[in-house]
């Protein structure tokens, strides 16, 4: 009995997170559009361009995350206080970095991310000249010969 007790009592706080409420109720702009059609476009158009952090392969548009409909909220509620797009999109590279925003930034840091495949794309074509070259002055090297 005393045993079944001490199990009781050791067991019961491990039970607690069970009975918690999990979910919060959403934002309220979550789901809810903006009354402005002009706004909403903003709101929309932006909401496209921002990465869902949970999600991580969708828009905060399209993900059902509870962390994108606070996201949705959140941009939906600056739209509609007169912030730009552009200002809300640096806040929110600020917050969680550039790799929220599915536009890419021209960074200076970014220069070889863009530079390096062009280089090789170059270097590629001038190796594919120069066999081509060679190819063809040892086609006509063995047309001479056969003349």
């Amino acid at each position: 009995m005393l045993s079944a007790a001490l199990m009781l009592v050791i067991s019961a706080p491990a039970s607690f997170p069970a009975l918690a409420q999990t979910a919060l109720p959403p934002a309220p702009y979550a789901n809810r559009q903006l009354d402005d059609p002009a706004q909403e476009k903003k709101a929309r158009d932006l909401m496209h361009s921002i990465r869902c952090l949970t999600c991580q392969s969708q828009s905060v548009a399209d993900s059902e995350a509870s962390m994108a409909g606070d996201l949705r909220s959140e941009i939906r509620e600056r739209i509609a206080k007169g912030e730009e797009p552009e200002h809300i999109r640096s806040w929110l590279i600020e917050r969680y970095g550039d790799w929220i925003s599915y536009e890419p930034t021209a960074e200076p840091i970014m220069w070889p991310l863009w530079g390096v495949p062009l280089l090789l794309l170059g270097v590629g074509g001038l190796l594919v000249a120069g066999r081509m070259k060679r190819r063809g002055a040892a086609t006509d090297g063995k047309k001479g010969k056969q003349i």
